[in-house]
Formats: structure tokens, sequence, C-alpha cells
């Protein structure tokens, strides 16, 4: 699907161009709030340890911030559509810069700090939950050409992946010098991305106040109305995406503690390998997708089919060099759905409702990235067996909607006609 304009080709490239650092800019808030979560992942044994937690309780350190961040991202989605998206992140920022604060003060000056810290990080995801899903659609707003929209999405998606490959490294670098360091890093990344985004990403010139909420309503059940069949696929499918990475990566920190004996700055090293797959994996896809709704689709059952697989043969050796090579091939799958997924959502939805709908899939992700660890931490003293087969049969699941629900001539036919 291309959105029908008369501008000039030489006009548009200049545009690209010119708008390159405000690229940049909205890629650090992915890669920021990335950081904020999952450099927490490989400290989660050590603040066990110093805070005297189970590893379900140290798994609530990733879902309290999760849960909040479903709630809201829908709400902020909708505020950035009514109100402007800038207006949205910015101060967003600002709230999970506090949060961060908060949980790094706590650990430092409190006697028993969890609950505090639980706190600050339900702070730092209300916080995300108007930052990060808001990127997505203004970066829609931004371009005229579909396969702008597509590359720079997987730019988006690169720079969120590459968050997840600095995490484990960077997290245990700074658990080094002080246990509750990442915390205290938070705020000046989020510092950062503030003053990015205010002096580099300009409004869009085209952009106009949104709807208000009676016609928000009804645009948005019209949107569904016509859409609900993929939206519904694309929702779960990226659900479960996110909540097998996150299982993954939970059990593959604390296996690689209590099993391999690696420690520190080196588990984190070992980590960043299939997190690294699934980087070059996005960047690689949102290079190729460009338009191409069909070749979206098979890149996302291909993707889930080798997720599937990697997870259901996890079990079959306990070997390291085994072990990471399946996972490097499970990163490689999941890097490679995320880009199309993005893209479907931003090609085929009208902007008045494009901040709510891309907002309600951030929140579809992030369930799975707040059931992920808490599943995995409860397997791992039941049956692991039983964990791989459940995300198994999930991924199988994500292969049978994308293959059922999502039907890239119709969604075309339907986005060109008047919602």
């Amino acid at each position: 699907m291309e959105h029908t304009s008369h501008t000039p080709v030489s006009d548009i490239n200049n545009e690209i161009h010119q708008k390159r650092w405000a690229i940049v800019a909205l890629s650090s808030i992915p890669l920021i709030m990335t950081l904020g979560n999952s450099m927490l992942i490989p400290v989660l044994p050590l603040m066990e340890d110093k805070l005297g937690i189970s590893k379900v309780q140290s798994s609530y350190i990733i879902t309290f911030y999760s849960i909040v961040a479903i709630i809201l991202i829908p709400i902020a989605g909708f505020l950035s559509d009514r109100y402007g998206r800038k207006r949205i992140i910015i101060p967003s920022l600002i709230v999970a810069g506090i949060g961060g604060l908060l949980s790094a003060y706590a650990a430092w000056q409190m006697k028993n700090p969890y609950t505090f810290i639980l706190i600050g990080r339900t702070l730092q995801g209300v916080g995300t939950a108007g930052a990060a899903p808001i990127v997505l659609p203004l970066v829609g707003d931004m371009f005229h050409r579909d396969r702008d929209v597509s590359a720079t999405l997987g730019m988006i998606e690169t720079s969120n992946t590459f968050g997840k490959v600095l995490s484990p490294i960077l997290g245990s670098i700074l658990a080094g010098f002080i246990w509750f360091l990442p915390f205290a890093a938070i705020p000046v990344f989020c510092l950062i991305s503030v003053l990015s985004v205010a002096f580099l990403v300009k409004k869009p010139a085209h952009d106009k106040q949104g709807p208000d909420v009676k016609t928000f309503i009804q645009n948005t059940k019209e949107v569904f109305r016509v859409h609900y069949r993929w939206l519904s696929a694309v929702f779960a499918i990226g659900a479960i995406v996110m909540f097998i990475l996150f299982a993954v990566l939970f059990y593959l920190s604390t296996n690689l503690e209590d099993q391999f004996q690696f420690h520190g700055v080196r588990k984190g090293f070992v980590l960043a390998v299939p997190l690294a797959a699934l980087c070059l994996s996005s960047y690689i896809t949102g290079k190729l997708i460009k338009e191409n709704m069909v070749l979206m689709k098979w890149i996302i059952f291909s993707s889930t089919i080798i997720i599937g697989a990697s997870v259901l043969i996890i079990s079959f050796s306990d070997r390291f060099l085994y072990l990471m090579s399946i996972f490097l091939i499970c990163g490689i799958g999941i890097g490679a759905s995320l880009p199309p997924l993005d893209a479907l959502i931003n090609q085929s939805i009208e902007k008045e409702c494009r901040g709510t709908i891309s907002s309600i899939y951030s929140s579809m992700r992030y369930i799975g990235v707040a059931g992920g660890p808490l599943f995995m931490a409860y397997f791992m003293k039941q049956s692991l067996i039983i964990s791989l087969i459940i995300m198994a049969g999930l991924s199988l699941v994500a292969a049978g909607l994308t293959f059922l629900a999502v039907k890239p001539e119709q969604t075309e036919a339907r986005a060109q006609s008047p919602t």
C-alpha cells in the first residue's frame, strides 16, 4: 500500500535527509527505555542476594514496570493523537527518570528498600507508557512514503533491540561498581533523550489537533470494525513474541550463573550474543520489507515457526555451545518478526487513530514482557519441559494467526477506503 502524494521525489529525499537527526533522537527513546528495563535482567540474581528476595520477587521488578505500562499506554496513545506526540513524550521521559531516581535512592539509603524500588519501577513504567510506544505513530506522521516509514521503523526496532544487546553488558558493568547503579543510570539516560527530542524532533508540518473523546471513540470503533481480524492477530502475535523473548532471557540469565558459573560482565557479554543476532535480524528485515505487505506476512509466519522450533529443542542438550546456538536462532526469529508487525499497523491505519492503535499494540507487547519472567521463574521450580512446550505451542498459535488472519490484499484494499 502506497500513500498517494504529489510531493516530488527530490523533495521527499531532501525531507528524509533533513530528518536524519530527528530519527536519531527518536531512536534514543526505545534504546533508553529498553536499557532501563532489560539491563536489570542480568542483575536480578545479584539483587536477590542483596535484597534477600526470591526469584519470583525479583521478577516483580520487571513485571511491575510492565503492568502499569500495559494499562496506561492506550491512554497515552489517545493523548498523543489529541494533543501531539512531543507534548506527551517529553513529560513521560521526565517521569521515567524520576522513577529510576527513586529506585536508586531507596536502594542506597533505605534499610528495606524493596517496596520503594517497586514504586520507583512503577513510576518508570508510567513514563515508558507515554514515551516509547508514541515513537511508532510519530514515524508514520513524519514521512509520505510507506517504504520510508518501513525503513525508519526498522531502524527504531533495531535501536530497541540494540538496547537489549547493550543491556546485559552495561547492566553488569554498572552493577559491578555498585549493585543499584543500573537504577541511577536511568535518569541520566532519560535526560539525554529529553534534550534530543526537544531540540531535534520538529512537529510535522501537516500536524493538527486530533479528535475529541466522542469522535475518537467512534473512529476507534470503526477501525476495529473494519480491521478487527488482522489487528487482533497482530496484537496477539506481538504479545507472544515478547513473552517468549523475556521468558528465555530470564531463563538464560539464571542458567548462566547456576549451571555455567558465568557472572558479572562475562555473563553480560554471553547474553549479548543472541541479542545481537536479534538486533541484526531486525535491521535487515526493516530494510527488506519496504511497503510489501505480502512479504511482511510470510516473514512473520516463518519467524514464529523458527521461534517455536528453537524453543522446543532447548531441552535436547544442556551443553553450553548447543544452548547458545539455539538461543541465537531464536533471537534471529524474534528480531525478524518485529519490524513487519510494526509496519503493518503504521501502513494500514489512518493518522487520526494511529497513535491509539499503535499504543494498544505496544500494550499487548508489554503483557508479554510482564508475563515472561514471572512465567519462567515459576516453571524453573516446577518443570522446564512444560514451559518449553507451552512456549512452542504459543509460537504455533502465532504462526496460525499469521496464516489465517493476516490477509495483505484485504488489508490494502480496506486501507484505501475511508474509515
